[in-house]
């Protein structure tokens, strides 16, 4: 039984930031054992991989599209996942998820089985 929920979405301006957070709970899940992955979907779009953390955080795994803007990262003794968004450009406006329990770190959403519900981001020019 895992649980994630993800909070801090909002709507900025271009250029802005959001922090994102994933609060996982659960009696299957473990901070120290399960990495996270982080996705968005904008409407009318597949759901596509944003960032991923293993649970020792030393692999961190970035899409193309968000590298050098935003910063994925993990406080396992407060069990919580955040997503940095910095420079923030509509094309990134979407539903953002995390899930976990994939093997490893992983781009690829059939890797994780547990999803929370999403935050929407929204971005205005």
């Amino acid at each position: 039984q895992v649980q994630l929920v993800e909070s801090g979405g909002g709507l900025v301006q271009a250029g802005g930031s959001l922090r994102l957070s994933c609060a996982a709970s659960g009696s299957a899940f473990s901070m120290y054992m399960n990495p996270i992955g982080w996705f968005r979907q904008a409407p009318g779009k597949e759901r596509e991989f944003v960032a991923a953390i293993s649970a020792s955080s030393l692999t961190i795994l970035y899409a193309d599209s968000v590298k050098g803007r935003f910063i994925i990262s993990r406080d396992n003794a407060k069990n919580v996942v955040y997503l940095q968004l910095n420079s923030l450009k509509p094309e990134d406006t979407a539903v953002y998820y995390c899930a976990t329990n994939g093997r490893r770190a992983s781009t690829a959403r059939t890797d994780y089985d547990y999803w929370g519900q999403g935050t929407q981001v929204t971005v205005s020019s």
